[in-house]
């Protein structure tokens, strides 16, 4: 197939990149240029912004188009309208966020969605989920019948510079003393490149409706004993509860990874995903994506700044106050 990519190059761009030339596709990538610009050789590079430079694409024809990085309507339909008579399958990379309700568990793709009072709103960070599902709306209506909603759940694996999940093998890897939440929590995490794979053989198929992709389930106990396996130095993980985390304002998601309070969005980690089992997805072991998930990160420069994880002061004041607190309880 002639394949186009919006993106390409950072985290599941690239590994869908790498996913539909190890099928043999001829690609494009239209994206920036702001990362990896030597990636992908064999392809063809567009450097250009889709919001101003779309005209980069006019006169082109592709088979397929998978869509990485929409989120503001307003992009998406300028892209969508460009692309609708110059491709035959639309893919768009949406997100679970897209629910009304993320408090539900096992939410189907039927559930209702997160609907936006002022549709002319970009503002991501209040309203990233419905911005996105606004999104699929706007291709759909464009390309009725030809067109592939991918929601994915946390992508995790090489190259994830989030660090939403990097941050337990890098951070068990440096050994001592581990904060962590509570064993039992649920966590739902797909492999990039299970996910990449999956995307490029339905492409193949000419797929469209709507998918869950959030992967396979387990518990934070299960993720970290997996991390410790890698770790050159020992590991001591002192499991806190939820009471305390929220007592110490410890933020969920990006403060403290993986972490979702219990009356918070939960049904982010538990996505019904039979749909995406049922149409081939396949996903590896998890000692897989830890292994290499960690021997990417020991590549990055070590002053790089990490987008998620607590740091070291605020982890080493909240084991202070959680033994002191142990201490100060009475004894039987």
């Amino acid at each position: 197939m002639n394949l186009l990519i919006l993106g390409g190059t950072r985290f599941l761009g690239r590994a869908l990149a790498e996913a539909a030339l190890d099928r043999g596709h001829t690609l494009t990538l239209f994206h920036r240029g702001r990362h990896s610009q030597d990636a992908f050789p064999e392809a063809e590079h567009l450097i250009g912004d889709r919001e101003s430079e779309l005209e980069l694409l006019r006169g082109r024809t592709w088979d397929a188009v998978i869509d990485t990085c929409g989120i503001v309507p307003r992009v998406v339909r300028s892209s969508v309208e460009l692309l609708k008579d110059r491709v035959g399958h639309y893919t768009f990379i949406s997100s679970a966020s897209v629910y009304e309700d993320l408090t539900r568990l096992h939410i189907g793709e039927d559930a209702p969605v997160a609907t936006l009072s002022d549709e002319s709103t970009e503002d991501e960070t209040q309203h990233y989920g419905a911005l996105k599902a606004l999104c699929e709306k706007t291709i759909e209506a464009a390309m009725p019948g030809r067109a592939l909603h991918i929601r994915p759940g946390l992508i995790v694996g090489p190259y994830d510079y989030s660090d939403r999940f990097t941050y337990w093998p890098h951070r068990i890897a440096q050994g001592g003393e581990v904060l962590v939440p509570p064993k039992e929590g649920r966590v739902q995490v797909i492999d990039v490149r299970d996910l990449a794979a999956w995307i490029i053989l339905l492409v193949e198929k000419q797929t469209v409706g709507t998918f869950h992709a959030s992967g396979s389930d387990f518990t934070m106990e299960q993720i970290v004993d997996v991390c410790a396996r890698f770790s050159s130095r020992p590991a001591e993980f002192t499991w806190v509860t939820e009471p305390f985390l929220r007592e110490q304002q410890v933020g969920q998601w990006i403060e403290l990874p993986l972490w979702l309070q219990s009356d918070s969005l939960i049904g982010l980690f538990a996505m019904d995903n039979t749909k995406a089992f049922a149409s081939g997805l396949t996903t590896r072991p998890l000692i897989d994506t830890v292994r290499d998930t960690l021997g990417w990160d020991r590549s990055r420069p070590p002053e790089e700044k990490r987008e998620a994880g607590l740091d070291p002061a605020r982890e080493a004041e909240l084991l202070r106050l959680w033994h002191s607190r142990d201490a100060a309880a009475p004894r039987p």
